[in-house]
């Protein structure tokens, strides 16, 4: 499992999420069988979900939803302090009518909102916010969202290596936040060093790059110290076979003694994770029956 670093400038005001999620993201692609475009969005908002909630507090849950008229439709991306983090998309295995643009994720979203839920465990409610989707970069979305919705400036960078055949090699991210208070002349330091080293994510990683080196490039001439944190990356999502028997209830006791009757044994695939649950006849025949004494009350 990855680690997920935090590291802070030596004057506290610039804060800094990195992470190789890597094998996490290989795991969402072989999970949910996910094409090459969609796995390109949706990594890099598992790879966002998992670093703003690293700056967040114990048991504290941040959730992302991309929504947008493009193929994909939506994205959404979960995860917590504790580095769990699930995502899901209606349409994993789209795919274009040809990829003379090789594989990138441009128009697959299409114009939209982004929905920002931050989940607390003493709040019933969570804190939302809502931003107009401003490019086609997941990124670029994110680092909106910050400065429009918590007035923090940021540098947000996402990407993925895919090989030749679409399958994701490499995957990781940085999030640096400008806290109030600063020193401009940082901020234009942080902003001559993009256009000056232009940093590429996937191909520091794919050059063989830690992800100390993932930051480096954004920091150049402004001392920063990585901070303790002992959290990784694991993919993980809470559905039970309970949770998920709730999608036969819904079919109701006639089609369902119509299955118990074909001897069906069906198959119900979690959304959020892929994970597939097979339900036995007998399984079925105890649903039935609970639904039938319900109807009864």
């Amino acid at each position: 499992m990855s680690k997920i670093y935090r590291f802070s400038s030596d004057d506290f005001t610039v804060r800094i999420a990195a992470v190789d999620a890597t094998e996490v993201i290989q795991e969402l692609q072989i999970v949910q069988k996910m094409f090459p475009i969609p796995v390109l969005g949706v990594g890099q908002a598992m790879v966002g979900a998992v670093l703003l909630a690293s700056q967040l507090k114990e048991k504290q849950q941040v959730g992302l939803l991309f929504r947008g008229n493009g193929s994909i439709k939506s994205i959404y991306a979960e995860a917590d302090y504790e580095g769990n983090v699930r995502a899901y998309t209606p349409f994993p295995q789209f795919e274009p009518a040809d990829y003379t643009d090789e594989f990138k994720f441009k128009n697959a979203l299409g114009h939209g909102t982004l929905s920002v839920a931050r989940h607390q465990p003493f709040q019933k409610q969570p804190f939302h916010g809502t931003v107009e989707l401003v490019s086609e970069d997941i990124a670029e979305n994110i680092a909106h969202y910050l400065h429009q919705s918590h007035q923090i400036r940021s540098v947000v960078a996402l990407g993925l290596y895919l090989d030749e055949y679409g399958v994701v090699k490499k995957a990781g991210g940085v999030i640096l936040e400008i806290m109030p208070g600063v020193d401009e002349a940082i901020v234009d330091l942080i902003q001559a060093n993009v256009e000056k080293n232009q940093p590429s994510i996937s191909k520091i990683l794919n050059d063989g790059g830690s992800v100390e080196d993932l930051v480096k490039p954004y920091m150049e001439g402004i001392n920063f110290t990585e901070l303790e944190h002992n959290q990784t990356v694991k993919y993980f999502c809470p559905c039970t076979k309970d949770r998920v028997s709730a999608a036969l209830e819904v079919l109701g006791v006639a089609d369902l003694q119509d299955m118990i009757e074909k001897e069906e044994q069906p198959e119900i695939i979690c959304q959020m994770c892929g994970k597939p649950y097979h339900f036995m006849l007998d399984e079925i025949k105890e649903i039935r029956e609970r639904l039938h004494k319900n109807s009864m009350h």
